[in-house]
This record gives C-alpha cells, structure tokens and sequence, in this order.
C-alpha cells in the first residue's frame, strides 16, 4: 500500500509527524512525504526533523509564494506528474492550506482516494481563504478525519455519508505531548517569570492599518500591568514598520522554532492569538487565551477549553485580561481523544 502525505507550510509537519511514525507499525504500508514549497520557513532545519522524527521531504514542488490562485495552479501543475508517476493508493493532505485544496483537487481528476486530517472544522466565515479550503476539500475527501464531534456535525450537515467521517482526535496535540517535556526545558533567555505570548498573522488583522494600530494600542496598554512577549511573523514586523506604529514597549522577537514557542506558550500567564493552532495547544496546556477574531473553526476550545473570543474589541480584550491577571481566568477541559494517540487511530483505519 502507497500512502502520500502532502505538507505545505509548518504547521502541516507537526499534523503529518504522529501520522508517519504511527504507519511505520504497517510494514505493507510505503510512505512518500511531498512537500509542495508553500512557505518557505528558515527554522526547519534538519533538528526540526530530527525532533518530529520524520524524514525530509522524498518529494519537493518549490512552488514558494505568490497570490492564492498563483499559488493553488502551480501546485496542481506541479503535483499532477508527481502523483501519475508514483501512483499511490491514498493521498493524506492535512489542515487548511492552499496545497491542502489543490493536491486534493488533482487527486479527485484523477480518481485517487483523499483523506483529508483536521476535516470538519467551520468558521463560517467565507471571506477566511482557509475556509473555501476547508469547504472544498472536504467534498472531495474519500476519509475525513474529524478531531472533534464538531466536526462531524458540520460534515453531516454538508451531506458528507457518516461512513465516509472518522473521529479520530487532534493530530496536532500528538506532537505536542511528544515535544512538551524537552520545550519545558528551554532557557527562559531572560524572559520573565509572568508574561503575555502574542502571536498575530491573519490579514484581517495586520494587513489594515487602522486595525493593527488599535490592536497595538491594546497589547501596550496590557503592557503596563504584566511583559508582552510578541515573537511576530516577518510580514507583521513589516506592517508595524510601513504603517509608522509605534510598538517599543512591546518586546517583539524574531520568530521562533516550535520547540522554543511550546516553551514559552506553556509557561505564559496568557496567550493572547489570531492562530487556531494556538488556541489549541492552550487549551491543552490549561493556559488562559485570548483570540483577536470573531470567530473560529475550532468552537470546541471555547466550549471545553480555555479559549476566550474577544474579537478586535479593547474593551473586552481588557475585560477578559483583568480576569486572568486575578486568578478568575476561564477553567477549560481537554476534549475527548485529544490524548497524544490520534495518529495510531488514523494508521490504524487507513492499513487496514
């Protein structure tokens, strides 16, 4: 049995790391990791790989970045060859990427078998381009993966067969239990006991100036009463810097590897994001979070979990950050099957 697993960016290698190392059990079981060159990331280096314990790429499309219908056509072009050539049985992509839909897409032309990892998850936000993803990829998936009831709702709603839904658990929760114990053991580097871990990326946020400058205004006024850490994403560094804001109070870091944020993500007072990831992991590690969006397609961390939605509102990011800083912060539960296994469950169904 041939099985591709398709990355495009680096949260998708947290997602594909629990599910290779689970099939390594199957000996029948061929495994082609494809990288498609979506992002370009400096800290995937060989010990990334090392630390997730899976191999580089077999494959790499070097598609790099450009507009979302550039960069969907290229990989598509460039994928379509790989997959009639190599012809695997079942194609895994994972999350919400542009190379999640168009390895997806040519696939479906092509009649081989998808399964889609993270399937399921809503905003019900379409003008969110990882929405249209979502949507898309779905319909076309032969397995869907889902990693919460959620998920398995929004699909059945979508006319998706329930033999088709797989709730198998949050793949991306296996890489963090696997990593947690040596990112405990990071050096701090001087960064103080009680802080503010800020992440923000998405374009609705960075991408306009009178947002950001508001969000900005709110991360320093936080600042006065507890250390904002603010390891920001080169595109948000630049956006800071174009639109002439002022952000010196704030003390902004290069970007991290996952290894050196879990460290730091653990052991925050508060984590104040824009990411789904983000809202997961601090629901997992019982760490109070503040989201900067109006919704999300992961509700679960706000119903079970330690996820607040504070949307772009500073009187209620300041509400809700009040609370935590008097020990009344949200008390959350880990969701069920989020317990480090998901990636032998997803083996275990596709070696069968």
């Amino acid at each position: 049995m041939k099985v591709f697993h398709i990355v495009g960016a680096r949260p998708n290698f947290m997602k594909v790391a629990p599910v290779m190392s689970a099939l390594k059990a199957y000996p029948h079981v061929a495994q082609t990791l494809v990288h498609t060159g979506q992002h370009y990331d400096a800290n995937m280096s060989d010990v990334f790989f090392e630390q997730l314990g899976i191999p580089a790429p077999d494959v790499n499309l070097a598609v790099g970045s450009g507009s979302h219908a550039q960069q969907t056509a290229e990989i598509m072009i460039r994928f379509e060859p790989v997959l009639l050539e190599r012809q695997p049985d079942i194609v895994l992509v994972y999350g919400d990427v542009n190379s999640t839909v168009a390895t997806a897409l040519v696939c479906a032309k092509l009649g081989v078998r998808v399964g889609h990892v993270e399937a399921g998850l809503r905003s019900f936000d379409r003008t969110m381009p990882e929405e249209i993803n979502r949507l898309v990829t779905d319909q076309l998936a032969d397995m869907l993966f889902t990693p919460s009831e959620d998920g398995d709702v929004n699909l059945r709603k979508e006319g998706i067969p329930a033999e088709k839904i797989f709730r198998v658990g949050n793949v991306m929760i296996d890489s963090l239990v696997k990593l947690l114990p040596m990112a405990k053991n990071q050096p701090r580097n001087g960064v103080p006991e009680r802080y503010a871990l800020v992440t923000l990326h998405r374009p609705a946020n960075v991408d306009d100036s009178v947002v950001l400058k508001r969000i900005l205004e709110s991360l320093l006024d936080v600042s006065r009463d507890l250390a904002v850490i603010f390891p920001a994403h080169p595109r948000t560094r630049k956006r800071i810097a174009d639109f002439g804001l002022d952000a010196n109070q704030l003390q902004i870091l290069d970007p991290l590897s996952y290894i050196e944020f879990l460290g730091m993500q653990s052991r925050a007072t508060v984590v104040i994001t824009d990411s789904g990831g983000i809202q997961e992991e601090s629901t997992y590690l019982g760490v109070p979070c503040l989201t900067l969006r109006e919704n999300t397609e992961r509700p679960i961390t706000v119903s079970l979990g330690t996820n607040v939605l504070v949307g772009r509102d500073p009187e209620k990011l300041r509400s809700e950050f009040s609370r935590v800083l008097a020990g009344k912060a949200k008390k959350g539960s880990i969701p069920p099957l989020w317990d480090g296994r998901t990636g032998e469950r997803i083996a275990a169904l596709l070696a069968v």
